[in-house]
């Protein structure tokens, strides 16, 4: 039941987060917009490491140039018209505007998962690196109708998909979200 009069904000308890006896978000919540700030800047961080490094190779490379690093580890311009690691990269063009529909839903999904759960460290740093990681996909999608990929790792001759910051930084908030749901500590 609302208890704030229409026309403003609604108080923490009236939207679900935990309140001490005079209405006021609990101390887990306080501070939000600077731990918003936080966690947004953290993905602002990851977005530039991903289009710098993007802007790079296409600088040094031509479009499937490889360049072998290490014995398992190649640097190769790639465009990947599908979603992580390669994944519907033959659906015929539709994936596009699918994807970029998704990391748009999912990025105001996420932000305001951060707005409520800013004060729990890893399942906002998880949420901070996907966010980071879809929108800088996202760039690329809109921009060019795919993504850049320029890591290559391999085993004698089984490829692993080309890849970028972003998706390695998609997968490591991933495996914190699981680690994070394993410890207990989202609520």
């Amino acid at each position: 039941m609302r208890k704030t009069p229409p026309g403003l904000p609604l108080s923490g308890e009236e939207i679900g987060f935990p309140t001490d006896k005079g209405g006021e978000l609990a101390r887990g919540q306080r501070g939000g917009r600077f731990t918003l700030f936080k966690w947004l800047s953290l993905s602002a961080l990851v977005i530039a490491l991903d289009q710098l490094s993007k802007i790079w190779i296409t600088g040094h490379f031509v479009f499937g140039e490889s360049l072998r690093v290490l014995g398992v580890f190649d640097l190769v311009l790639a465009h990947n018209t599908g979603a992580a690691f390669s994944f519907l990269h033959d659906a015929g063009g539709m994936q596009r505007w699918l994807f970029s529909g998704i990391a748009i839903v999912a990025s105001l999904w996420i932000v305001w998962l951060l707005r409520g759960h800013g004060a729990q460290t890893l399942f906002a740093l998880a949420l901070s690196l996907i966010l980071g990681g879809a929108l800088g996909n996202l760039i690329d999608r809109i921009a060019y109708g795919y993504v850049v990929d320029f890591l290559h790792f391999h085993w004698n001759e089984h490829y692993f998909p080309a890849f970028n910051i972003a998706d390695s930084a998609i997968t490591c908030g991933a495996f914190l979200l699981i680690l994070d749901s394993l410890t207990g500590k989202v609520k």
